[in-house]
């Protein structure tokens, strides 16, 4: 922690709280939390579970506070179990003595108390995933054992309604979407509005030349929403080498289908994710989702984006950047790789890395200030005091 953040937190007379649901790993919804905390050099962190060594030198800097969540035996690498405890432990998080909260939420973080007087705006990577849209891919048939699917299903309306309550204007000032396509499920979840601020991707990592090969890439958690499998499916019948980078619930599974032609990466750093962008002949982006950081991360470093056409991807890929595929079906996907596959569209190397551009932190940053502000005088606040303990290039 540098001095002069400890001056800032001795000196200051307002606090601000960060809440996250977990800090497990590093992921979007993390270097979004690390970019937030960064226009907060004094704030503390709320969240379910920390586990050490799991997220950034900055993060792990932050002063943290943790739920009675964590003290549950196998918790850390169990955690998504406990779904129906978490508005709970959420709940016993103490922020009375916080003026700002501003929260990062996908699952409960939105659902901290705060006093009467507080300010809370809530930037929202998807209304609880497991229980709105995404319910079926995640608790489906086939998706989960019977008593699992069975206790979601039970536990379902419950949660909703929880996530509702807490979302309305008594508990959340404003509520900001990390793409319009999440704030329409906003809009649908919560009868709410919500400003739309676009994550970012650190350019400064794809610097490299481009050499495409061969190879078509993937990189991303192996949950079934992200249709991994899809992709395998596709690059089985076409017999075209597929490299997947990533780990997760659904890995047994995708190894069971997958051809000779499929190749399985695991974790990889970031230096080799990003030599792996610069290589690959295009970027395969096969599920709907909230935002999606990667198919910027692959723009970024010049590579084109084969993307199903809905959600995030919809706002980022062009048709300069990419080829779109619907319905989301093999035969669907396999015809948009093969017009990168035999040169009937011709993707620019220039126009990927300047569309990527667009998505930049400070961009982000600047917009989410500006909301923050917006909801600070909103409540009757006096600015001086936000000015005080936000980062002065804001």
């Amino acid at each position: 922690m540098g001095y002069a953040t400890r001056v800032l937190r001795y000196f200051s007379r307002m606090k601000v709280a960060l809440s996250h649901d977990w800090l497990t790993g590093m992921r979007g919804g993390e270097y979004v939390l690390e970019a937030i905390s960064d226009m907060f050099p004094a704030a503390e962190l709320f969240t379910l579970i920390s586990i050490p060594g799991k997220a950034s030198a900055r993060l792990e800097a932050i002063p943290t506070h943790v739920s009675w969540l964590q003290s549950i035996p196998g918790a850390e690498q169990k955690y998504r179990t406990l779904l129906p405890l978490m508005p709970a432990a959420i709940a016993s998080l103490s922020l009375d003595d916080f003026d700002l909260i501003v929260s990062s939420s996908h699952c409960v973080a939105k659902g901290v108390r705060k006093r009467n007087d507080a300010v809370h705006v809530s930037y929202v990577h998807a209304p609880m995933r497991y229980m709105w849209a995404r319910f079926d891919e995640y608790f489906g048939p086939g998706q989960a054992p019977f008593h699992v699917r069975l206790a979601a299903r039970l536990c379902r309306p419950f949660l909703q309604r929880w996530d509702r309550r807490v979302s309305d204007d008594r508990r959340v000032d404003r509520l900001v979407a990390n793409s319009t396509y999440i704030a329409r499920q906003i809009r649908d979840a919560y009868q709410r509005d919500a400003r739309v601020v676009y994550p970012f991707v650190d350019v400064s990592r794809f610097g490299a030349a481009r050499r495409p090969g061969s190879k078509y890439l993937i990189v991303g958690a192996f949950a079934p929403y992200k249709r991994v499998d899809l992709a395998i499916e596709s690059f089985n019948r076409l017999e075209l080498p597929l490299q997947i980078v990533g780990s997760g619930q659904d890995e047994k599974k995708l190894r069971a289908i997958a051809g000779p032609t499929i190749e399985f990466l695991g974790a990889r750093s970031n230096e080799e994710i990003a030599a792996l962008y610069s290589t690959c002949k295009a970027f395969v982006f096969p599920g709907a989702e909230d935002f999606g950081i990667t198919p910027l991360e692959a723009m970024s470093a010049g590579a084109p984006v084969i993307a199903f056409a809905e959600g995030g991807a919809m706002e980022t890929v062009t048709e300069r950047t990419g080829v779109f595929f619907s319905p989301q079906s093999v035969d669907s996907m396999m015809e948009a790789v093969l017009k990168i596959e035999r040169g009937t569209v011709l993707i620019h190397e220039s126009d990927c890395r300047e569309r990527a551009a667009m998505f930049s932190r400070g961009r982000f940053q600047e917009e989410l200030a500006a909301v923050i502000r917006q909801a600070w005088t909103s409540a009757g606040k006096n600015m001086s005091d936000l000015e005080g303990v936000m980062c002065q290039r804001l």
